[in-house]
């Protein structure tokens, strides 16, 4: 095996027990991102040094008979959204052109605490606003399967990266659907966290409690390894989920027992178009799971289609809040000035209102799908797009419009904070290509655990490849 095909928990313990250098590990990958990058749009920029660096304290400390953690010399590139001490960061925009953080966010050292090598800041579209990944500063992040098509977004770049077998995993953050897209348009497993799960830290204002940090990867193991060093609460934080008992990978080890799962496949923010290709996924899915002694049944939706508003206003409002000079505004991309420009039109009676219609959504979500263990849905309403067959520069209200046509399920789970995870269980050929289909499965506020548990589950039974982890481009 080259060591580009390890998944993480391989390459923690074959570290940990000194079968592995940390360094040849992050020289394996640093050689093939340079080399892949510009085809798939990954990273935003590599950290050779910083990569290099980290993996011989790795090493060194294991020589020396020291703990390292449980991720140990394992790749793992940081979204351009979240500040390493020392490497520029851009977010996507070229108004940010030139800045350098003195300090880095608390989740970047909590996963170098955790053993990890940073071997790069990965692709983010402008401010991590879009569902696609087309950066002012740089190349679109593309998905493995099909170069014309895009990887998704926010976490665009890190979902190229994994998929194309740059990193085993790659931090991601979602704040209306942002990891799982990503997974959905690149094969991968993508899961959102409940609110609160994992701290946003002493740098980071939790606002409304949209958006849930985590990774994507191959796997679930790795995953679940993921967000055991994520999880937990922090000093003063606003929002706190209940711990997990025993941790997140013996839970996706352990077996899920007999569920009852809803099966939904009509649209909820919006009217929408569902791909055949996609309800037939979620479709196909719910039939395997009732084939493995689940209770499979149909599920309603939730809320009316214009409850949906609230999550527009608070979007904007954050993209109105973000801290730029004036000057900087000509800059921005249309998408952005646009919805800065509809945050600021918000008034603050507006935002209370928006905030209290997200609270009773959140009660609407529990009475509809709290008799549910699980409900499953397509992750998205279509296949990977084309690069810039949603981005609209000249109609940015239109663009929006079209995101949420292609996320029609996604931002549920970021407004009433549930978990959910995408899973590559499906592919189907389009025009000639075959692409990944993403299957989502949603669960109760807080209980990742059987989440992780039926998503081991559907990978032993049914599994997923991942062709591209070997393969150059």
């Amino acid at each position: 095996m080259e060591l580009t095909s390890y998944s993480a928990t391989e390459i923690a313990e074959a570290v940990a027990n000194r079968e592995l250098r940390a360094v040849e590990v992050a020289a394996a990958h640093l050689e093939r991102s340079e080399r892949i990058s510009p085809a798939v749009g990954a990273f935003a920029r590599l950290t050779p040094e910083l990569a290099i660096r980290a993996a011989e304290q790795v090493d060194a400390r294991l020589a020396a008979g020291d703990q390292v953690g449980p991720l140990a010399g394992v790749p793992c590139p940081i979204k351009d959204l979240n500040a390493v001490a020392g490497i520029g960061m851009e977010a996507g925009s070229a108004a940010m052109v030139g800045y350098v953080p003195d300090a880095s966010d608390d989740l970047v050292g909590w996963l170098a605490a955790a053993g990890t090598v940073c071997t790069g800041k990965t692709a983010t579209p402008e401010f991590g606003l879009p569902c696609y990944t087309e950066p002012a500063t740089g190349a679109p992040a593309r998905t493995p399967w099909d170069l014309a098509r895009m990887a998704g977004g926010s976490s665009g770049g890190a979902a190229a990266a994994v998929a194309a077998g740059l990193a085993p995993i790659a931090q991601a953050s979602d704040g209306g659907g942002s990891i799982r897209i990503p997974a959905s348009c690149c094969g991968l497993v993508g899961l959102k966290a409940s609110r609160g799960r994992v701290s946003p830290g002493r740098g980071r204002a939790p606002g409304p409690g949209l958006v849930s940090d985590g990774v994507l990867s191959r796997t679930v193991a790795d995953t679940a390894l993921a967000l055991d060093v994520l999880a937990g609460p922090r000093t003063g934080d606003t929002y706190v989920a209940p711990s997990q008992p025993g941790g997140f990978l013996a839970a996706a080890r352990r077996d899920p027992g007999k569920l009852r799962v809803g099966l939904l496949t009509t649209p909820v923010i919006t009217e929408a178009d569902v791909h055949p290709v996609c309800q037939g996924a979620a479709e196909q899915t719910a039939a395997q799971l009732a084939a493995l002694g689940h209770d499979v049944v149909a599920a309603p939706v939730p809320f009316p289609v214009e409850r949906w508003a609230a999550f527009q206003a608070l979007w904007a409002v954050g993209a109105a809040s973000i801290p730029l000079p004036l000057e900087s505004e000509p800059l921005l991309r249309p998408l952005t000035r646009w919805l800065r420009e509809v945050g600021r039109a918000t008034s603050g009676l507006a935002y209370a209102g928006a905030a209290a219609a997200v609270q009773q959504l959140t009660v609407e979500v529990a009475q509809a799908w709290d008799s549910y263990d699980v409900v499953l849905m397509p992750t998205l309403a279509q296949p990977p797009a084309l690069i810039g067959a949603i981005r609209d520069d000249d109609d940015p209200a239109a663009d929006f419009a079209a995101q949420t046509r292609f996320t029609p399920w996604t931002s549920v789970f970021n407004l009433s904070g549930r978990p959910a995870i995408s899973l590559p269980l499906h592919t189907a050929e389009i025009d000639g290509v075959r692409l990944p289909i993403g299957v989502m499965l949603g669960a109760r506020f807080g209980e990742e655990a059987v989440l992780l548990s039926l998503a081991a589950q559907l990978e032993a039974e049914i599994g997923w490849q991942h062709p591209f982890v070997a393969a150059e481009f």
